[in-house]
């Protein structure tokens, strides 16, 4: 009896683990760290902070979701999981034009330059990975958990701060995020790993270099 059930409850635990960290929600959660992290970017006004917030949401979140029902009529889409290759393109490209139309709007405010190298990075991630998924389907939790990971690396090393808890729990969350993709077979280890190490290294120069 509880072998029975062991596969169907890990299915199920799989699947929350990924709509929990959806990569529509990497942004949310980058700002969560940047503004509750014990460092000077936690000193921000809460006011532009809850302006962040506000254009995120609608921008980066609700405007991508409000899209689906319409994909999915046309048959643009035929899950709502977006498992197949060719079916990510259209919603891709559409969430590449929301980013750059968040980095244009966050560019205008005077805001920590921390902060817009951060929305800039998750813009280049997914104008990247649009552009791989042309020929190849790469994890997008993975990438969204590699970003994540560099994300906190960065502002320990820049804001000199230690934020081991921080650290250990993003590479925690990034460990099971990685096993609930392989687990669910909704991706090859390697599209797991190179996900993982495209947005550790492209947000991690980013946050450094911009």
């Amino acid at each position: 009896m509880i072998s029975d059930k062991t596969p169907c409850n890990f299915t199920i635990l799989a699947k929350i683990v990924s709509a929990v960290f959806h990569p529509l929600l990497m942004l949310i959660y980058g700002m969560l760290i940047m503004f509750y992290a014990p460092t000077i970017l936690g000193y921000l006004p809460n006011s532009v902070k809850k302006i962040l917030f506000f254009i995120i949401l609608i921008n980066n979140i609700l405007i991508p979701l409000s899209l689906l029902p319409y994909l999915r009529y046309r048959n643009i889409i035929t899950s709502w999981s977006i498992s197949e290759r060719k079916e990510r393109v259209l919603p891709l490209i559409i969430s590449s034009l929301f980013y750059s139309v968040t980095v244009y709007i966050l560019y205008k405010f005077h805001i920590p330059v921390f902060i817009k190298s951060f929305v800039m990075a998750s813009a280049l991630l997914v104008i990247t990975v649009t552009i791989i998924n042309f020929w190849w389907k790469i994890s997008i939790h993975s990438v969204a958990a590699g970003a994540l990971l560099a994300l906190v690396l960065v502002l320990s090393y820049k804001m000199r701060t230690p934020l081991l808890l921080l650290m250990i729990t993003v590479i925690f969350s990034a460990g099971l995020v990685m096993t609930s993709r392989l687990y669910l077979n909704s991706h090859r280890p390697a599209g797991v790993w190179a996900g993982f190490f495209l947005g550790l290294s492209v947000a991690g120069l980013s946050l450094i270099l911009l």
